[in-house]
């Protein structure tokens, strides 16, 4: 009789823990079903609303409404689509632009393949350049020009000053006032002398006896002249380049008269030609680093 009351109990016990499971299995898969549900109406609830935004900017613009209008700026929907735009226009851009220039490198390589050869094979060519100042001698040396020279016209000046100050040497030497070329090529050549012109007490007294009897050939209008020369190797004369003058000319009441001279030209010079400036009388220069200068650079 124990026996039996033991099994029905043992049954009954089985019957409610299997009821159990099958109870919490069933709220498992209750609850799955019910976020699987929700996950997809969300899902599809942010595609449309993505897909709208873009079907709203075409409504907008099959309506005509204007897209610069304040309150469309503020819409969302208007600036992802702006965004999206944006970005496949720089996208289209950049591929374009990419297979543009590949196409054009292709045409040209293909019609002047020498060109492309020599802009590969070319060195880049040196920087060639210089700028020489006008420089004051010592005192116990006042003499500014070189030796005199009768291939050549006026009084070069041999003073120049190429370190210091505005003064520099890039790849050119400065040898006896002459600066050297080290190779050949189209050089843009530059100078400029300041003429501080007194009038010593011998021109004063002379100007005074022959006031009354010849005024207009005083001694102030004597002429003020500046050469450049180029120098070569092979020929045994200097070459003129340049000539510029001016004719002093300045009231009788002042002490001095002050004149600036500036040429400058293309030329083509070799390898080692040297550049010197002559002046018609070196002692009028001021040699004035910001006043009196000389120089050139390599073109091409």
């Amino acid at each position: 009789m124990v026996n039996m009351t033991s099994s029905h109990t043992m049954q009954y016990i089985g019957l409610l823990l299997l009821a159990a499971i099958l109870l919490q299995t069933i709220a498992v898969a209750v609850t799955f079903i019910y976020f699987s549900n929700v996950l997809t109406t969300m899902k599809e609830t942010f595609s449309k609303s993505s897909v709208s935004c873009l079907m709203r900017a075409n409504l907008r613009t099959i309506k005509g409404i204007d897209p610069s209008a304040s309150d469309v700026k503020d819409d969302p929907c208007w600036q992802v689509t702006q965004q999206l735009h944006f970005l496949i226009e720089k996208s289209m851009s950049n591929r374009y632009q990419k297979e543009i220039t590949s196409a054009i490198k292709d045409e040209v390589t293909r019609m002047l393949p020498s060109l492309v050869i020599q802009e590969q094979e070319t060195a880049p060519r040196p920087k060639i350049a210089a700028h020489v100042t006008g420089s004051l001698p010592p005192e116990t040396d006042k003499d500014l020009r070189g030796p005199p020279n009768r291939k050549v016209q006026g009084q070069k000046i041999q003073s120049w000053e190429s370190e210091k100050g505005l003064a520099f040497l890039q790849n050119v030497q400065l040898s006896d006032g002459e600066l050297v070329m080290p190779q050949a090529g189209l050089y843009y050549i530059y100078s400029q002398t300041y003429f501080r012109h007194m009038v010593s007490p011998e021109e004063e007294d002379g100007d005074e006896e022959e006031a009354g009897e010849n005024a207009g050939s005083s001694v102030r209008g004597k002429p003020m002249l500046q050469y450049v020369y180029k120098k070569m190797g092979s020929y045994p004369v200097p070459i003129l380049l340049m000539k510029n003058a001016r004719t002093t000319c300045w009231s009788r009441d002042t002490e001095f008269g002050l004149y600036s001279i500036y040429q400058a030209g293309l030329f083509q010079l070799g390898a080692g030609d040297r550049v010197f400036v002559t002046v018609s009388n070196v002692s009028t220069i001021d040699m004035d680093e910001k006043s009196s200068f000389f120089g050139a650079f390599l073109v091409s």
